[in-house]
């Protein structure tokens, strides 16, 4: 069966978008000059609300030619609020104004006509405003956003207060026979036993999507400082984001070979994860993960941000988010690349962009 000629009632559809930065200013957009991020994701959300109902194109994708029933979830992988250096808005104000867009103003129904989820994880802005930097920050530590994270994909669990060193923001959602695993910030060795447990009761035929803010080539900035008190300082600059202490050498600016491989190692050793879905980096891109020793095949999906997109900072029409067609019945997908801010048609609020057939098998 060709991916054109799937049943539709095996299909279903998320959105995928990461970085939305509340708190930062866009220079350009829709011909007004400094705009907030309030208002530039108010414009993002708005598109996505009007998915429901659009046809897909002629492509040969998951679900061509048909139209979108519903949304099952929207995917935010972090920074919700930017890093609180001078002149950047508290983490409290900036998850105030997430709620405002992404809860309040998001009315994305799913095929069967409830609301669809809204499944958020935490980016390293988020993280440092609770940890602290190794800059001045304004408050010098504010977790509102990882409060807020938090509490919404735990309701029955709230905290009043969160502590970045005893908890971390993963779980992991069943979506009509597909495993999605949504991680703190990276795959790291504390995260990977964790992941060791949840997986444990998935079958080995289950496909298993990973959801992080971070590439997966790693930044080493992340780790723990390995250096003298291991602590958060101006001289090593090491964010202890994960707690996983940086093994390749002394400096922030090393390779991560080492905690590359270590993922790389749970990757072979469960070959039903079939696709990395990060953001960080803001731009639009569909490629092979390999590691440090091109030993594995990871399909990966990068996306863009709508306040510091790598491209589309510079060209609002290259603004974009990912819109992800899952087939059940034949294990295929399709993710495609949804220029939110380019078309001028009256019939798509948006223009098709980019996209990739992938075997989910």
């Amino acid at each position: 069966m060709t991916l054109s000629a799937q049943s539709k009632d095996s299909v279903f559809h998320f959105i995928f978008t990461s970085d939305v930065h509340f708190g930062l200013t866009k220079e350009d957009f829709r011909g007004k000059e400094d705009v907030p991020s309030i208002e530039v994701n108010k414009a993002m959300i708005q598109v996505m609300n009007n998915m429901i109902g659009k046809q897909l194109p002629d492509d040969n994708g998951v679900g061509a030619n048909n139209k979108i029933k519903g949304i099952e979830s929207l995917v935010i992988t972090g920074d919700i609020a930017n890093r609180m250096e001078k002149g950047i808005q508290s983490a409290a104000d900036s998850w105030k104004q997430f709620q405002t867009i992404y809860i309040d103003s998001n009315h994305l129904l799913n095929n069967k006509g409830k609301a669809a989820g809204l499944w958020v994880v935490p980016g390293n802005h988020d993280m440092s405003n609770a940890n602290g930097f190794h800059r001045p920050l304004y408050p010098l530590k504010d977790a509102s956003s990882m409060l807020g994270i938090y509490n919404l994909m735990f309701p029955e669990k709230k905290l009043t207060h969160y502590d970045s060193v005893t908890t971390r923001i993963h779980y992991s959602k069943d979506v009509y026979g597909v495993h999605f695993i949504f991680l703190s910030l990276y795959p790291d060795s504390a995260e990977r036993v964790w992941m060791e447990k949840d997986l444990a009761s998935v079958k080995s035929t289950t496909p298993v999507f990973l959801f992080a803010h971070s590439i997966p080539d790693v930044e080493a900035r992340f780790f723990e400082n390995p250096n003298g008190d291991h602590s958060i300082n101006e001289e090593d600059k090491f964010e202890n984001l994960v707690p996983e202490r940086y093994k390749d050498g002394k400096l922030v600016k090393g390779p991560t070979d080492i905690e590359q491989l270590g993922f790389v190692s749970f990757v072979q050793q469960h070959p039903n994860i079939k696709v990395y879905f990060h953001g960080h980096e803001n731009y639009t891109e569909y490629y092979t993960y390999k590691g440090p020793k091109e030993n594995i095949q990871l399909t990966s999906v990068r996306t863009d941000s709508p306040m510091k997109g790598k491209y589309s900072a510079k060209d609002e029409k290259k603004l974009a988010f990912e819109l992800v067609s899952i087939d059940t019945k034949n294990k295929t997908m399709s993710v495609r690349e949804i220029l939110w801010n380019k078309s001028t048609s009256t019939i798509l609020p948006f223009t098709w962009g980019q996209m990739i057939n992938i075997s989910i098998q």
